[in-house]
């Protein structure tokens, strides 16, 4: 499997997200993010578009945010338990598995995803993830899981020009839950999940700063 040629075109279609004004809803709004909804062009469910300023630079944000084993992000992402990487394709590119805890009171039992994840830097200051679900011959289902497809999602951590200690930062999910879920549940569930991700990555940025 190319994983590098599937990477790089989930970049071109998160970049592509961010720059498509057309089609957004709002559906909810707190004093870090306004979250935003469309149906996805991936699959049966929605795409979801995060918009908020974490007071942070791009760099100090992306620290808090990265997706690797043992970063900090386990410790802030109420919506992470477990970052495995499975294969690192090259410097960029890698092929991570997600485990994530039980959800909106049991009703969401434990999930996993494998997705591969590019690390992509442009020449304006951004800095961005950029994940999909894939196969891969080391991580089967495993047991005690609903395994989850992750369609192209990531985040955006975009410089303000002047100033250099904010960080503009713009999310993406768009994400089957498996397993034989009310519809209900999960349109609730990703945009309270998403301003609960924004609410503690600020605060995780601010105790980042501290130390």
């Amino acid at each position: 499997m190319d994983y590098r040629h599937i990477a790089n075109t989930v970049a071109d279609n998160l970049l592509n997200y961010s720059k498509d004004e057309s089609g957004w809803k709002m559906c909810k709004k707190t004093n870090e993010v306004a979250v935003f909804w469309r149906p996805s062009s991936e699959f049966s469910g929605n795409l979801y578009k995060g918009e908020g300023i974490i007071n942070g630079s791009p760099e100090k944000v992306w620290t808090c945010l990265k997706p690797v084993p043992d970063g900090l992000r386990v410790k802030w992402d109420n919506n992470v338990k477990k970052f495995e990487l499975i294969q690192s394709i090259d410097d960029e590119v890698s092929v991570c598995r997600t485990v994530t805890p039980s959800a909106a009171m049991g009703i969401i039992s434990p999930r996993d995803f494998v997705d591969v994840v590019l690390v992509k830097r442009y020449e304006d200051g951004t800095i961005t993830s950029n994940a999909t679900n894939v196969g891969h011959p080391g991580c089967p289902p495993q047991p005690g899981y609903v395994r989850g497809f992750n369609h192209p999602c990531g985040c955006f951590c975009v410089p303000i020009p002047g100033e250099p200690s904010k960080t503009q930062l713009f999310s993406f999910f768009q994400t089957d839950l498996g397993g034989y879920l009310p519809q209900s549940v999960v349109d609730s569930f990703f945009p309270s999940s998403m301003t609960d991700f924004y609410n503690n990555l600020t605060k995780a940025v601010k105790s980042f700063k501290e130390n």
